[in-house]
């Protein structure tokens, strides 16, 4: 199995889903990137090129990166597990003195409307002090957990353990 996962805004490519999924002894693909210097759509394309070049079986996407990884895994008709995802990064990341391109996020968003909840799993922090808009998650899609004290860090949401328990479910370990 081969996953690709995509960081948040500000993260690193060795953030805490990546660590999970080491832990798991899942082969990943772990991009960084730089959402300041580049538009969404250039983002997602490059993605796109990192998919076709290294063929995963899912997605593993954590905030902002949550948003491109459930994109992909639309267009793709891939699994996906999101940790604490943005999904609506045009709300969010102004909060966070984002100075880039917020309409590109705008013009991705409508692929939203074509989700297949089988396919979607989410690690939601209970306390998470950045995504404040978590209920819009919950209701685009049936199969999440709430970490009662889980903030935004991954570090605080065992991502290990729901990760595994995601991966028996769907047959994949």
């Amino acid at each position: 199995m081969k996953i690709l996962t995509i960081h948040g805004y500000l993260g690193s490519a060795e953030n805490a889903a990546y660590g999970a999924l080491q832990a798991l002894g899942i082969e990943t693909i772990s991009p960084q990137l730089d959402y300041d210097s580049d538009t969404p759509e250039n983002i997602l394309e490059n993605l796109r090129k990192i998919l076709d070049e290294n063929p995963c079986d899912m997605i593993v996407g954590t905030s902002l990166g949550g948003f491109f990884a459930l994109a992909l895994a639309i267009e793709r008709d891939m699994p996906v597990m999101l940790a604490n995802p943005c999904l609506m990064p045009f709300l969010h990341l102004p909060r966070l003195e984002y100075k880039g391109d917020i309409g590109g996020f705008m013009r991705i968003f409508p692929i939203f409307s074509e989700i297949d909840k089988s396919k979607i799993y989410a690690v939601i922090g209970g306390k998470d002090e950045i995504i404040d808009a978590h209920d819009f998650t919950m209701n685009i899609i049936d199969r999440y957990d709430i970490v009662p004290e889980g903030l935004h860090s991954g570090r605080t949401l065992n991502l290990e353990y729901h990760f595994r328990k995601e991966l028996e479910r769907g047959g994949y370990i």
